[in-house]
C-alpha cells in the first residue's frame, strides 16, 4: 500500500512524475475527503474512491493523504506499523520559503477578525519594530540559536504586519503596496547590488574579496541615491 503525501502549498494537480505513474498504475485510489487536490487527480482521468475513514488494514490501494495533515499520515503509519508493505510516496514538494505564505494568511485573518490587530497603524506599531530588532540583536550576542530563530519570527511578523496595513491604505495616503512588493523590492536590490554574482559580464573587474564586494555595494548604493531624493533606496 502507498500513501500519497501532497503539499498544501503546491497547486492541485502539480505532482511528480513518479506520483502520476503510480496513480495511473494503481488498481485502486482512495481518499478520505473530496478536496481540490483529489478533484484535480479525478479531472486527470483517475478514479478516486472517497471512503471517509482512513485505512486500518493494508491493501494494494494508493491512499491520498489530506494535504497538510501530517498527523493523519502518522496515525495511519502507526496503525499499520506491523505491515511491511506501506510506502510513503511524496507527490509534491513545497519550495523553500513557501511557509511564509502561512504567515501572510494568518496576518490577513487577524487583521479581519482580531479587534486589536485591526486597530493598529504604522505609527502604533513603530515601537514594536525597534523592540523586536533589539531582541534579535540580543539573541545574536547571546549565541542562542533557538532564541534567535524565535526573535527573527517576531521581526518578520512586523514586516508582514506593516505590509498588510499598507495593502489596505489608499495610495494617496502612502499605501497601495503589499508584502509581494516588499519582497520584490529587496530581491531586485540584492540582484542589482551584487553584479559579481548576477551579471559578472557587465563588470570590468569582478570583485572577489569581501572588502571589494562591500566597496562595490556601497558604490552602487551611492549611485542609486544620486537620483530623486523621494526615490532614494536604503
Amino acid at each position: 500500500m502507498q500513501i500519497l503525501v501532497l503539499s498544501p502549498r503546491v497547486a492541485p494537480g502539480v505532482l511528480t512524475l513518479a506520483a502520476w505513474d503510480a496513480l495511473r498504475a494503481a488498481t485502486s485510489v482512495r481518499a478520505v475527503s473530496d478536496d481540490p487536490h483529489v478533484r484535480a487527480i479525478v479531472d486527470a482521468g483517475i478514479h478516486v474512491e472517497i471512503v471517509g475513514e482512513p485505512p486500518t488494514t493494508a491493501s494494494d490501494a494508493i491512499w491520498i493523504a489530506p494535504p497538510g495533515d501530517p498527523a493523519w499520515v502518522g496515525a495511519v503509519v502507526a496503525t499499520l506499523a506491523d505491515t511491511p508493505d506501506v510506502e510513503i510516496l511524496r507527490g509534491s514538494h513545497a519550495l523553500p520559503g513557501s511557509t511564509l505564505l502561512d504567515v501572510v494568511e494568518v496576518m490577513d485573518r487577524l487583521r479581519r477578525e482580531c479587534p486589536w490587530t485591526a486597530l493598529q497603524t504604522h505609527e502604533t506599531l513603530a515601537p514594536y519594530v525597534l523592540e523586536e530588532a533589539q531582541e534579535v540583536h540580543e539573541a545574536i550576542l547571546e549565541g542562542d540559536a533557538d532564541h534567535l530563530r524565535e526573535e527573527l519570527g517576531d521581526l518578520l511578523m512586523q514586516v508582514v504586519f506593516h505590509a498588510r496595513i499598507a495593502a489596505e491604505t489608499p495610495t494617496d495616503q502612502g499605501g497601495g503596496w503589499d508584502v509581494d512588493d516588499v519582497a520584490a523590492g529587496i530581491a531586485a536590490k540584492l540582484v542589482r547590488r551584487n553584479p559579481h554574482v548576477f551579471a559578472p559580464e557587465t563588470l570590468d573587474h569582478v570583485p572577489t574579496t569581501p572588502d571589494e564586494i562591500d566597496a562595490q555595494w556601497q558604490r552602487i548604493k551611492r549611485q542609486e541615491r544620486g537620483g530623486d531624493p523621494a526615490e532614494r533606496p536604503a
